[in-house]
């Protein structure tokens, strides 16, 4: 039996560089082996989780132009900072009324607020919460995203929204960016570009939001102490060569290529590392803290757009 997981952990990972694999099954795969098998090589694979966050992080700002995302950024400010603090404050709200673990329930909440996986994943470096508590969020958020693909074309078809309009609610309610890219993808050319600029601004506000809950839970630590998530500073490095030195551009889409995949690896492992113990020990809470938090997201930011408020 442990033979048996061995090889499944080594060509679960080797799927992860395969372009068709999605996130989503990476991270389900790892817990399916963890849960039914075990993880052989769980003390190796905890360690080597944030390390590849933290690469994978610093790859994907290849992949961003920093001009274009700060013009994007700059119209929406005003709805931005509104829609985001909203839902921090909603998230916590839910997290103690449903007693959802402090670190769990700010990790759904970023996703939600931000950029799904890539969020948690950020915020996760800078807290330090329990191997249990990331892959929850996670957990969380992809199954979210999942059902986003489903029903967010046909209920744009239903309401008629424009292309603008729906690119608009697929970036500001879908948690992840590839999801987004897939459902405005089913939708039009014109949605896919309005998606995925808005989303790619709105994955910016990672970097003040990590600096500024890692410097707050600091001041909560007994040594006043906290890991720096250093890795967001060669993230903003990453994106301005790739924006201001266009030569580099070829070799920054194959870094963010790569980064892309080894995220998905991050996330096989992050499913990798749980066990049935701490699952039983979360239990059902959290995932209806995230279903909650994205429905009230979902639901007001579609209000605003058919209101003209967001356009």
């Amino acid at each position: 039996m442990k033979d048996l997981s061995k090889v499944l952990m080594v060509l679960g990972a080797g799927l992860c560089f395969l372009p068709q694999f999605p996130s989503w099954g990476a991270l389900l795969l790892g817990m399916l082996i963890a849960l039914t098998l075990g993880n052989p090589f769980l003390s190796r694979t905890q360690k080597l989780t944030s390390q590849l966050l933290a690469i994978a992080i610093v790859g994907m700002g290849c992949g961003m132009n920093l001009q274009t995302v700060a013009e994007t950024g700059m119209a929406g400010l005003g709805y931005t900072v509104t829609g985001i603090t909203l839902t921090f404050v909603l998230g916590s709200l839910l997290g103690k009324v449903l007693k959802v673990e402090k670190d769990t329930s700010l990790l759904i909440t970023s996703g939600t607020a931000i950029c799904g996986g890539s969020a948690i994943a950020a915020i996760a470096s800078a807290i330090r919460p329990k191997n249990q508590e990331v892959s929850i969020a996670l957990a969380t958020v992809f199954c979210l995203n999942a059902l986003g693909l489903l029903i967010f074309p046909p209920v744009g078809h239903y309401l008629n929204l424009d292309q603008n309009q729906f690119g608009l609610w697929s970036a500001l309610a879908i948690h992840d960016t590839s999801s987004v890219v897939g459902s405005t993808l089913q939708f039009g050319e014109t949605a896919l570009r309005v998606g995925t600029t808005v989303k790619l601004a709105r994955a910016l506000w990672i970097v003040p939001l990590t600096l500024l809950i890692g410097f707050a839970r600091s001041k909560q630590e007994p040594s006043g102490k906290l890991k720096k998530p250093w890795f967001i500073l060669g993230f903003l490095l990453a994106a301005t060569l790739m924006t201001y030195v266009p030569v580099l551009n070829p070799i920054g889409h194959w870094i963010e290529m790569v980064s892309k995949r080894l995220l998905v690896l991050t996330l096989f492992l992050i499913g990798a590392n749980l066990t049935a113990q701490t699952l039983k020990s979360v239990g059902f809470k959290p995932f209806l803290m995230g279903v909650i938090l994205w429905i009230i997201v979902a639901s007001t930011v579609l209000f605003a757009i058919l209101k003209g408020l967001i356009n």
